[in-house]
């Protein structure tokens, strides 16, 4: 299902008369120089033709002829494209002077051997320039200095094509290409991507790029190296019959989804995601911004578009105009790094109107008291994963994933993250927005997917005095406790939040009795007025309240804190109350 829908993906990239995707026999290959010769093969200059990226020059991507460069020690020159190696016989602080040498001369017989088959006059003007090229001559071209990375390709003065985009030598190269795949030895069975019968791939090439934490110079999705992974006497990815095109076409798909300027890919966690849509659709530029938007100050456009659909999406209009049509087949990958090949981490296929269902899920989920004022409805994942450790380091590998799936698919969230939040506040003993956002969506999704939930009523937004479980209500009162004793000793530097929130939230029996002692003297410390009214307060929640338990399981320590935070934004709403009064009445 993935290579097909991968495989499908490129068909329509190849309809699309705005994309440019290399077709099979081709690549796309950054390339940062550009020999110019004239017409007889002199050299004329050496171009620099890489582009300015912020502060650096960044190598174009150009279609050139043939797959990427073939790895090994052998000799393997390119079709009118290659390294300065190859193409100059020059490599700066070269380990290997007489390998360069022979890398020169095996691409100027493969080239000199076929000018008389191709005919053209830019073709013959690049097998003249390799024929006077003297490579010892290249020590006196200071602008060789600079070519040091990418790849070189050729252009004949005067000319607007490079040499290999030339008509003439396209339909040579194309014819060439065919010919060669029918007559080499090759294995024909029935494709699993297509179903027909054709040519199967020993390798599937181009290599996967662009995967965090991959292999720079590309890996593979599907590939055997050992035996023990071999049935039927087949080696290598015969295991997996697929056809060399359809391979072709899966990894270049993929690796378009990949690159960066696409924008059709995002990162949480060690999990690299790709998207897209079986028929063109806006979704496919912003979905990347919805679940990771990193918008710059200077992105006010792009914020007010997020919000604006964020905004639909909470009120539960489908905005067609943004998304696209809701029955579009959406499909969502994740992968990851495993040595030389690329695991996948999940896959997800459905249709741009359940994304949005479980997206507005998503966001109703989340929804508390108190989010602050510049954060969007629905935070990024990476920002929602922050709160489970103390850096990106602390963030299980496979937590990205499963709370991804969960958001896209409307599926519980993983019971992982529940307890990373847990561990988290216990540890620095800090309840804000996120976490007790996140603690109110898992146990309300676990209500509602779960037929026999500890719990039967879903927590609300604020503040719930009439909510069934005790738990909350303790957190409620731990709130409360604290407050009395801010009001108390103004200034305090610590309250029992930092030294009993842990033991309160876990055995209760134990703490709370001591708890209640020490409000006792802090209600001293008050006047008159300050003392009735935090003790009525306290009242009102020890009323829910029959004992404490011995210990609270770690469904109802999330409630503690759900309890704790909703009794702290209504603190923080009073007081603020009470100060516009206080103005109003000074007035």
């Amino acid at each position: 299902m993935i290579l097909q829908s991968l495989n499908q993906f490129y068909e329509r990239l190849t309809e699309d008369p705005e994309i440019e995707i290399p077709p099979y026999g081709y690549s796309s290959q950054k390339i940062s120089f550009c020999i110019v010769i004239n017409q007889n093969g002199k050299l004329i200059q050496f171009s620099d033709i890489r582009r300015e990226s912020g502060n650096r020059l960044m190598a174009q991507e150009i279609q050139v002829c043939g797959g990427a460069k073939p790895p090994g020690s052998g000799l393997n020159p390119c079709f009118l494209w290659d390294n300065s190696s190859y193409l100059l016989g020059y490599k700066p602080d070269a380990p290997k002077p007489e390998r360069t040498r022979e890398a020169f001369e095996a691409s100027r017989d493969y080239h000199l051997s076929l000018e008389k088959e191709i005919n053209h006059g830019s073709y013959s003007a690049v097998c003249q320039f390799l024929k006077s090229w003297n490579p010892t001559a290249a020590a006196d071209c200071p602008e060789l200095a600079k070519v040091t990375t990418g790849f070189l390709i050729f252009q004949v003065s005067g000319e607007e094509r490079y040499v290999h985009e030339t008509p003439k030598i396209l339909n040579w190269w194309s014819k060439q290409f065919h010919a060669q795949q029918k007559s080499q030895n090759t294995v024909s069975a029935i494709c699993l991507v297509t179903g027909k019968k054709q040519r199967l791939a020993r390798l599937h090439e181009p290599k996967i790029k662009g995967v965090w934490g991959a292999q720079s110079t590309g890996a593979s999705i599907v590939s055997f190296n050992a035996s023990a992974y071999e049935s039927y006497h087949k080696g290598q990815s015969f295991n997996a019959p697929v056809s060399e095109q359809a391979a072709f076409q899966y990894c270049t798909a993929l690796n378009y989804l990949l690159s960066r300027n696409n924008k059709r890919s995002f990162t949480i966690g060690d999990t690299t995601v790709v998207f897209w849509t079986e028929r063109a659709s806006p979704m496919e530029h912003l979905f990347s911004a919805l679940m990771d938007p990193g918008i710059k100050a200077e992105d006010e456009s792009l914020r007010e578009n997020l919000n604006r659909v964020l905004k639909q999406i909470v009120k539960g209009e489908y905005p067609n105009q943004e998304l696209g049509a809701p029955e579009t087949p959406f499909y969502v990958l994740g992968l990851s790094p495993n040595a030389a090949r690329i695991s996948v981490r999940f896959w997800y296929s459905s249709s741009l109107g359940e994304i949005f269902t479980h997206l507005s899920q998503h966001i109703q989920d989340l929804e508390i008291c108190g989010r602050p004022e510049k954060e969007l409805a629905m935070p990024a994942i990476w920002q929602l994963l922050s709160e489970t450790g103390r850096d990106n380091k602390d963030i299980p590998p496979l937590l990205a994933g499963s709370v991804l799936k969960a958001i896209l698919s409307g599926q519980a969230y993983p019971q992982m993250l529940y307890s990373s939040i847990l561990r988290r506040i216990r540890v620095d003993r800090q309840i804000n927005h996120r976490r007790a956002s996140l603690l109110k969506a898992y146990l309300n999704r676990q209500i509602r997917i779960q037929t026999h939930f500890q719990f039967q009523m879903e927590c609300s937004m604020s503040l719930d005095t009439d909510y069934p479980e005790p738990a909350y209500h303790m957190g409620r009162l731990f709130s409360e406790l604290e407050n009395t004793q801010k009001d108390a000793l103004p200034g305090v530097y610590t309250t029992i939040k930092d030294r009993f929130f842990g033991g309160a939230s876990a055995t209760p029996g134990i703490v709370f009795p001591r708890l209640i002692r020490m409000n006792q003297y802090h209600l001293g410390k008050l006047d008159p007025a300050g003392k009735a009214y935090h003790e009525k307060r306290i009242q009102e929640i020890c009323q829910k309240l029959d004992q404490f338990p011995a210990h609270l399981g770690l469904l109802q320590q999330g409630l503690f804190a759900l309890g704790y935070y909703h009794q702290r934004q209504d603190i923080f709403v009073n007081k603020a109350l009470k100060k516009v009064k206080q103005k109003t009445e000074m007035v």
